[in-house]
């Protein structure tokens, strides 16, 4: 009987093999990844709640004309955003200088403009120094609808954005993404604030934040582990 001979192994049939198991060494990894960041979303609503509750309570100490001043501004971008037009082209154009003030450090190419609201910054900075030239109170009623205006219009479209990845396995890039720029950018306002108004404290606003998120994680922690 004639001896059968074994299949030899070729470099075409073990590169696909090959390739197929990164494949899904990858696909397995991308997804433990994608539950981590889904973990570390649902760890951060605690401070999204407190942050914002600590915010208003800090803003409810300012005179309620200058606090209408700002919520006007939120709402006109919501308006124009919803029914009019959306200002995406003046949202890319602070990405790209955002971008390019970071090209010095490429980590930071990549996150940097969805969290630093930029229009918002220069805002704060221009604020500071107009106030050296005049004391209109034009000024401070401007700014504050500018305020509100830009903030509004950087967390719409920076969560937009990162609603818009694909392959976002259980929404994780989108729940941490959104609750992490939304931080950062409620702490740079409640910073901002805190310069031009001296009624907001951006110290209280901190600690009522922190001591607030520690207090939900510790009912919460009681009501799992503790009964």
């Amino acid at each position: 009987m004639e001896k059968k001979e074994s299949p030899k192994l070729t470099a075409s049939t073990v590169e696909p093999k090959a390739g197929i198991f990164s494949r899904r060494l990858s696909a397995l990894s991308g997804r433990v990844f994608s539950i981590v960041k889904f973990i570390l979303g649902i760890c951060l609503l605690p401070f999204v709640y407190s942050s914002t509750s600590s915010f208003l309570q800090e803003f409810s100490h300012l005179m309620s004309v200058m606090q209408g001043y700002f919520w006007a501004g939120i709402i006109s971008f919501l308006v124009i955003y919803l029914f009019v037009w959306e200002p995406v082209i003046i949202y890319n154009k602070g990405h790209k200088l955002v971008e390019v003030c970071c090209s010095f450090f490429k980590p930071l190419v990549k996150v940097a403009p969805y969290l630093v609201p930029i229009y918002l910054v220069i805002l704060f900075i221009a604020y500071i120094f107009l106030r050296l030239l005049t004391k209109e109170s034009w000024l401070l009623t401007c700014s504050l609808f500018l305020f509100g205006f830009s903030i509004a219009m950087h967390l719409v479209f920076s969560a937009k954005t990162v609603r818009s990845k694909k392959e976002d396995f259980l929404k994780a890039n989108y729940l941490f993404g959104a609750s992490f720029i939304y931080l950062v950018n409620v702490f740079i306002m409640a910073g901002g604030l805190s310069m031009v108004f001296k009624e907001f404290s951006f110290a209280s606003f901190g600690r009522s934040s922190f001591a607030m998120a520690s207090s939900i994680f510790y009912t919460v922690f009681k009501q799992l582990f503790l009964r």
